[in-house]
């Protein structure tokens, strides 16, 4: 499992939340990946503020206690908001570019450092996983690795509030059935790539995972996973805690 940080060369993502921040408007951020057709991310969005966020990010701020990890917090909007709610944040993220910007606006501990960097040996309360925080996994392979580190970095009573979609909405047919290869890869994982402007970043992997194989896989890994809220559209809240 990688535990690397981004070089601003392989950075799409600082790039868009840089110019954002410094001209308050950006270009397109591209999103390629080999599954699906090309997207694009609104940077904007990346600014929110609570009152814009979607009910399981704000219902994952309130639920938040004790010392706090933001992992992938990009801008630094749940940082700040959790900030504005009186709770002690650490935000880190891979992203050199979205460091800097934290830092600027007004994130008080800010870390360009990997969750998996084994060097990251600090301990939390709660380590929240948003805007489909289980994307930093990679594959269902790494299940194992992550729950180990959250083991070693979660105090005792500790939780991990993680949010996700089950892409099975992808594979339906009208009658309801679904169009999915069991012998192929878990339809929930994915491949990247980000541009912005002449910035283009390596491809990665992300993890898109159905609650009950979450609920698995924890339960292997000695956690006990709660369905906390379900979003609109196949996403959901979950906390994680050691069973």
């Amino acid at each position: 499992m990688a535990t690397i940080t981004l070089s601003a060369e392989k950075d799409p993502m600082g790039a868009a939340i840089s110019d954002y921040f410094n001209h308050h408007r950006a270009d397109r951020l591209r999103v390629f990946s080999s599954q699906f057709e090309e997207d694009e991310i609104p940077v904007k969005e990346l600014f929110r503020s609570i009152q814009s966020m979607p009910v399981l990010e704000r219902t994952a701020l309130q639920m938040a206690t004790g010392r706090i990890l933001d992992v992938g917090a990009g801008s630094g909007c749940h940082a700040l908001a959790l900030q504005e709610m009186g709770k002690e944040v650490c935000a880190i993220d891979i992203s050199p570019l979205s460091n800097e910007v934290m830092k600027q606006r007004g994130v008080k501990d800010s870390r360009l450092i990997n969750l998996f960097d084994e060097t990251f040996t600090e301990t939390f309360d709660t380590v929240l996983m948003l805007m489909n925080g289980s994307g930093i996994i990679g594959t269902l392979n790494n299940m194992p690795t992550f729950f180990q580190q959250m083991k070693r970095i979660l105090r005792p009573g500790g939780c991990i509030l993680m949010d996700s979609s089950d892409l099975r909405y992808l594979f339906e047919e009208e009658d309801g059935s679904m169009l999915i290869d069991l012998a192929g890869d878990y339809y929930g994982e994915v491949d990247f790539q980000m541009q912005y402007k002449d910035v283009k970043g390596d491809t990665f992997d992300w993890l898109y995972i159905d609650f009950q194989t979450l609920s698995l896989y924890a339960s292997e890994c000695g956690f006990k996973a709660k369905l906390i809220k379900e979003g609109k559209h196949y996403d959901y809240l979950a906390k994680l805690s050691l069973a």
